[in-house]
C-alpha cells in the first residue's frame, strides 16, 4: 500500500512499514513541517493512506470535506510499537482504507468510519 506518515508518527514506523513491503513517505524528513491541509492534499494527490495521531485530520475530511485516500489515526500507542499496529490494521482493514474510511486505533480497539 501507498503510505504517507505525519511528522508526528515515530520514523521508526516508516522503515518498519518499508520492510514490510508498502510503498511509505514520512514527512518528518521535511523541514519545515507543511502543516495539515498540505500534508493531507499531499496524500490524497499521491493516492496514499495518512497515518497519523493528530485528529485535526479528520475534522479536515469530515467538517470540512477535504479529500483523502484513507486515513489511520493512531491513539496513544507507545512510538516503537507504532509500526506493529499499523501492519496488523494494514493487514485487516486494507479493503476499507483503500475505500477512503477513516480507523482510529486504540491498544485494543479499531473504530471505523467508511467512506461516504
Amino acid at each position: 500500500m501507498k503510505l504517507l506518515l505525519d511528522t508526528c508518527v515515530w520514523g521508526g514506523a516508516a522503515k518498519i512499514l518499508s520492510e514490510a513491503g508498502h510503498d511509505v513517505r514520512w514527512m518528518g524528513e521535511m523541514e519545515p513541517d507543511p502543516g495539515d491541509e498540505t500534508v493531507l492534499r499531499s496524500a490524497y494527490e499521491e493516492g496514499r493512506i495518512l497515518i497519523t495521531l493528530d485528529k485535526d485530520f479528520g475534522e479536515l475530511a469530515i467538517v470540512y470535506g477535504r479529500p483523502h485516500s484513507g486515513i489511520l489515526r493512531l491513539v496513544n500507542l507507545p512510538g516503537r510499537r507504532q509500526g506493529s499496529y499499523c501492519l496488523t490494521v494494514l493487514e485487516r482493514f486494507a479493503s476499507e482504507l483503500s475505500q477512503g474510511a477513516i480507523l482510529t486505533v486504540t491498544a485494543d480497539r479499531v473504530r471505523i468510519r467508511p467512506a461516504d
